[in-house]
């Protein structure tokens, strides 16, 4: 029987764990990233299958649980530390309507939308504000952390508020649909999203609360990072009687079809010296795969002789660039990988093994693999790393299964444990943001084959035409821009962004956008040498962050102080 319980947790585990691993992190789109995820998976199945075989029955489930967690004897330390978060915070269900914007909305289908709050900072008192997080286009859960020690635990202390972290639609345990067809995934969108918060935010009666929190009677600061950046900056242009700040932290304002600028925004930002070897080793690889001659034995080197096509392989290839999106000034939290990645490329000379015949001339930088074949060293040691770090990923060494993107039917399954369709969804219909290789004559660290169809065939391969809905040819991403794209602004809403953060391009701080003055009224921050949405993250004493963290938290400290003292309750008539 505990068997069981297991089993029939594993797709909702599937769907939470996932997203703790460096796949959410770097959250790549296109179908090479999609097979990563698939891969991944797999090895999370396998996991618990093995823990099932080799557990004793008492240590199978944990009883208590409600969300489909894994095995005792399955978590890392993280995952560990996570469930010690949801037992301190529990979740709770706010129903939503399926569909807002129909006209039977509060009698139609319905479902229960997670959020979890802190209430350790709140003193009641007219004004006390409410700081919501929005869970973004993941499972809510991940986000906990910051409900602890990152900005919500923060803002709550600094402010005596409730803290709040409220899951999106369909993603995690806010799931309204009982399969992810495209018909069922018609009602992802930013609209139906955006009027899910405002309907909590006017409408919540918080169990662990007695006064009545609800917007606008009380003041509500909108928080999000990266698309949820974007979205808290959009609640404050769309809904701004219940939204009385927001902060929109890496926020995507600015929806684009390509987005070549994420591969160029970490060219400038790495170490020269690992930005140049890649340069080298892609132009050599993309001149080698141009010719029959040259291409099997590239391909073998990199131990992928029998990955049939060409831009999968190099897609593969170019796959840890987004390893830089995983830096994170906390050593707790951020990956070391582009670090790891950088210092492979650089290696002095070795062969593989007892049986790699290669030879290194250091005068002429080349690595001869046979008598009519040789590369420089940097693609030598890139093939290395990729045998070390991604082949092995494919166990049974089937590479088309494993990476291959032309086989259609292996990303039409469409039960709830796919959960990689859902953010896919939403970049084929509204957002866009295909990473594609800067145009030709640029420098690039990344293949060229990572063309507009390569990046985006997914859209036609995954979301088959349905009764109700189909997948437009391209995206509509005017109805991302027409919200303010790079100019969006209003009184209380603060921009907040990384220097070196390759979604830069696409949020207010763009090379593209206009410069604009930092004011208390309208914040306009950008944190020197910090990637992705690194405000978001805390430790418990402000004190022990690096400097340039503990100045944007005292920055944000002090506007949404002074927001707040600017705050009056609206005429009761108003609610």
């Amino acid at each position: 029987m505990a068997k069981m319980r297991v089993l029939i947790a594993l797709v909702s585990l599937l769907a939470e764990r996932a997203v703790c691993s460096g796949i959410e992190q770097v959250r790549l789109i296109g179908p090479q990233a999609v097979n990563l995820w698939r891969l991944e998976a797999a090895r999370t199945t396998a996991a618990i299958t093995d823990n099932l075989v080799h557990a004793q029955a008492p240590l199978l489930v944990q009883q208590s649980e409600t969300d489909g967690n894994a095995p005792h004897g399955v978590f890392t330390s993280s995952e560990a530390s996570l469930e010690e978060l949801k037992r301190k915070f529990p979740a709770h269900y706010f129903t939503q309507p399926l569909d807002h914007f129909a006209e039977n909305a509060s009698s139609g289908h319905t479902f229960g939308q997670r959020y979890w709050i802190s209430t350790r900072h709140y003193r009641p008192r007219p004004g006390a504000p409410v700081i919501v997080l929005d869970g973004g286009e993941t499972s809510a859960v991940v986000r906990l952390p910051f409900l602890d020690t990152g900005i919500v635990e923060i803002l709550t202390k600094a402010t005596g508020g409730v803290g709040v972290i409220l899951e999106h639609r369909y993603y995690g345990k806010s799931i309204p649909v009982q399969n992810f067809t495209t018909d069922s995934l018609r009602w992802l969108n930013n609209a139906q999203s955006a009027a899910d918060s405002a309907n909590f935010m006017a409408n919540v009666q918080f169990p662990e609360v007695d006064e009545d929190l609800t917007a606008p009677n009380h003041p509500w600061i909108y928080y999000g990072g990266s698309y949820a950046g974007a979205r808290a900056a959009h609640m404050k242009v769309l809904y701004p009687d219940l939204v009385y700040g927001a902060i929109a932290s890496s926020g995507v304002t600015h929806a684009a079809l390509e987005l070549w600028e994420y591969a160029d925004a970490v060219r400038r930002a790495a170490d020269p010296k690992c930005a140049q070897n890649l340069e080298s080793s892609f132009e050599v690889i993309d001149a080698l795969l141009d010719f029959p001659a040259t291409r099997t034995p590239l391909k073998a080197l990199f131990g992928l002789a029998k990955l049939t096509y060409d831009d999968d392989f190099a897609s593969l290839v170019s796959s840890p660039i987004a390893l830089w999106q995983a830096k994170v000034w906390d050593p707790e939290v951020g990956s070391t990988g582009w670090d790891e990645f950088c210092q492979a490329l650089d290696k002095p000379f070795r062969p593989w093994d007892e049986a790699d015949t290669a030879e290194y001339d250091e005068s002429v930088g080349l690595v001869t693999i046979t008598e009519d074949f040789a590369v420089p060293l940097p693609v030598y040691n890139h093939a290395r790393y990729v045998k070390e770090k991604l082949v092995p990923q494919c166990s049974g060494g089937a590479f088309d299964d494993c990476f291959g993107t032309h086989d259609d039917s292996k990303y039409q399954g469409t039960d709830l444990s796919q959960t990689w369709r859902l953010w896919m969804f939403q970049v084929c219909t509204e957002w866009g943001y295909f990473q594609t290789a800067p145009p030709k004559g640029m420098p690039r660290i990344m293949t060229r084959r990572m063309d507009l169809a390569y990046e985006s065939k997914l859209c036609k391969q995954a979301f088959l035409p349905g009764k109700e809905f189909v997948v437009p040819d391209t995206p509509n991403i005017t109805a991302v821009n027409a919200l303010g794209d790079f100019d969006i602004a209003a009184d209380r809403l603060a921009i907040i962004d990384g220097e070196v953060d390759p979604w830069r391009p696409a949020t207010p701080h763009s090379h593209y956008a206009r410069d604009r003055p930092d004011t208390i009224l309208r914040p306009f921050k950008l944190i020197p040498n910090a990637v992705h949405h690194y405000d978001e993250y805390g430790l418990p004493k402000l004190s022990d962050e690096p400097l340039e963290i503990q100045l944007i938290h005292e920055e944000m400290i002090g506007f949404v102080a002074s927001w707040l003292s600017d705050w009056e309750a609206p005429n009761a008539t108003a609610h």
